[in-house]
């Protein structure tokens, strides 16, 4: 009893914080967008304040997901365990989670301390009052963990403490014989160490940075600070706030009735044809990828729109999740493309070539995905399914219009420049309010705080596997790991070939650790000119590597798009881990057709 009520005071002290943090977040950039366009009078602060309350809303977000237990974790060889074997799996789980947040709230406290001597340059605030975010949230989880582990019996929690007593033991006494084994310790830590946490149903967040903590704390004398900072840069990107904005969007797409009026033309249009919602996902994807500059928050903006219905026409969760996932993968080089951006910064290729030469690239990788879809859509009973009248359509299409205007909406305010791609998602929000209230008249005021709740938990989960995902990113880094493969690579036989098929294969495996920028950032100014040396075009490479890391980036059991997928989905990913791959080979197929035939790629190219 008493535990329990400690848990709900916890939970209100994450959650009221955290709700009123996402409508604040709405409020200010909304009001930049609006004092830019409308009244030409910029408010240079907004980003700003947008930036420091957005750490604090994904470190809440993240203690509401662990409280909730919504972080995302790998369970289908627990659920084999038996009752004792599961129970002693929680109990290794929950230590781990708790092992890796006291390792680091000590250096979360340094490093906010020393980010005082750091002021914003448009409100003058000590950079402190941001970064006491992760400290503050570290040590929530921690409460939050322990609370869990008090819950478990003694024996069980005795055996979790010892299990992670003995391992720290082990690495400390064989530290010597792995530092002599040179770059491959990194298969001790990041595949073996990494691969165990994950099996055994850790969350995917905190095996990724308890991997890295043990590489670091093990091998080397590097100040966890560094690895603070790490997660502070991966998780405090201003575009992705996109993320949490168009997670609440898409809930109020929903709870507005608009989501119903699209999905009923949908419906109507395409509904009596096999696969056609599936149609309707991949074409979604495509259209509103780039919006955002992030893959989670296309995902975001797309999956609680159609899930619904999808789900209420039969199909499994696990099928809808691959399907999301490896759209995610196949929308990678679709502009504007934060990945294509960097290839372009780093590398000097054109960035305008590089949006002109990822668009067909996609086209290709939806339409291998649409027959995948078509053959596994092949038993769906289509018996009482009859195509509606025309007149039935377009009545469904006047109903929908309000709410089919909203993605040329969002994709305009970009394109002309009303609003930055984290903004724009703030314009979705207020006229999704508009036409919820004016037009559908359907808005249950008492259904916000939990829709607040839930963004801010979903939010927080992604983001924490983006931040530590980019600490263990750095680690790899420093290992020198990335300077040895680039010259193996360069010196593989089979000319341009051969560069390319290595290629593939080493950037699906860096995609799945590393994701798209860290990895272009750390490898193209090395690997670009060899290309070009071995007479690749750099557009056709660009867009080889792009979509290979995109594979990497959505395929299971370590690519940190296929758990954002899973998040976004409200899917536990054992559900789609068996799905997924038929759906990741069609894009593998895709990926080497748009390899061996370089027109895809430079043949909407203006002739030099």
């Amino acid at each position: 009893m008493i535990v329990s009520r400690f848990e709900s005071c916890l939970r209100a002290v994450a959650e009221i914080p955290a709700a009123a943090l996402v409508v604040a977040e709405i409020l200010v950039l909304f009001a930049g967008v609006t004092a830019r366009y409308v009244f030409h009078a910029p408010l240079i602060w907004t980003d700003e304040l947008a930036s420091i309350l957005f750490l604090w809303l994904a470190m809440l977000g993240s203690v509401i997901a662990l409280q909730k237990g919504e972080h995302m974790r790998l369970t289908a060889v627990v659920s084999g365990f038996s009752d004792r074997g599961k129970t002693r799996a929680e109990a290794l789980a929950v230590v781990a989670v708790a092992v890796f947040l006291l390792t680091i709230v000590p250096s979360a406290w340094d490093y906010a301390a020393e980010e005082w001597y750091i002021e914003t340059p448009a409100l003058g605030i000590h950079n402190t009052f941001r970064a006491m975010a992760i400290p503050v949230g570290a040590v929530l989880m921690v409460v939050t963990a322990l609370t869990r582990l008090a819950r478990l019996s003694w024996r069980d929690a005795a055996f979790g403490l010892a299990a992670a007593a003995a391992l720290i033991i082990a690495l400390r006494l064989g530290a010597p014989a792995l530092k002599a084994i040179g770059n491959w310790s990194l298969v001790v830590f990041f595949v073996l160490l990494l691969g165990a946490a994950v099996l055994l149903s850790v969350p995917i967040g905190f095996a990724f940075g308890l991997a890295t903590l043990a590489y670091l704390a093990t091998l080397t004398r590097t100040p966890l600070t560094v690895v603070v900072s790490r997660m502070d840069e991966g998780m405090s990107s201003l575009i992705l706030l996109a993320v949490p904005l168009f997670v609440f969007l898409g809930l109020l797409i929903e709870m507005t009735g608009m989501a119903r009026a699209m999905v009923g033309f949908l419906v109507a249009l395409l509904g009596h044809i096999r696969g056609g919602m599936s149609y309707v996902l991949l074409g979604a994807m495509y259209l509103v990828s780039g919006i955002s500059g992030s893959k989670a928050a296309d995902m975001a903006a797309v999956a609680p729109v159609l899930f619904p219905e999808m789900k209420r026409r039969g199909m499994h969760e696990g099928e809808l999740v691959s399907l999301l996932a490896a759209s995610g993968a196949m929308s990678e080089t679709i502009p504007p493309s934060l990945v294509l951006i960097t290839i372009g910064s780093v590398t000097g290729v054109s960035i305008a070539a590089l949006f002109t030469g990822g668009l067909l690239p996609a086209v290709v990788l939806a339409v291998a995905l649409a027959l995948i879809a078509r053959w596994r859509g092949r038993g769906e009973d289509l018996s009482g399914v009859k195509r509606p009248p025309w007149s039935q359509i377009g009545k469904s299409f006047a109903i929908a219009l309000p709410a089919l205007i909203l993605p040329f909406v969002i994709r305009s305010a970009v394109i002309e420049g009303v609003a930055t791609a984290t903004e724009v998602s703030t314009i979705g929000i207020g006229y999704s309010v508009i036409v919820g209230l004016l037009v559908y008249r359907q808005f249950p005021w008492r259904r916000l705080f939990p829709m607040l709740v839930e963004t801010a938990a979903l939010s927080g989960a992604i983001l924490l596997i983006i931040g530590t995902a980019t600490g263990m990113a750095w680690a790899l880094t420093q290992s020198g790991f990335s300077r040895q493969l680039a010259q193996a690579m360069t010196t593989m036989p089979g000319g341009a070939a051969g560069f390319m098929a290595v290629s593939i294969l080493a950037f699906i495996v860096l995609g799945s650790v590393l994701e798209g920028i860290p990895a272009i950032v750390l490898f193209g100014p090395l690997l670009f000119p060899s290309a070009r040396m071995v007479g690749i075009h750099e557009v056709h490479y660009a867009m080889v590597v792009v979509l290979a890391m995109g594979i990497g980036l959505f395929a299971p059991p370590f690519g940190v798009g296929y758990y954002a997928a899973c998040a976004i989905g409200r899917v536990s990913p054992d559900a789609a881990m068996r799905r997924i791959w038929p759906y990741l080979l069609a894009v593998l197929a895709g990926l080497i057709i748009v390899a061996v035939v370089p027109w895809f790629s430079i043949g909407l190219l203006p002739t030099r």
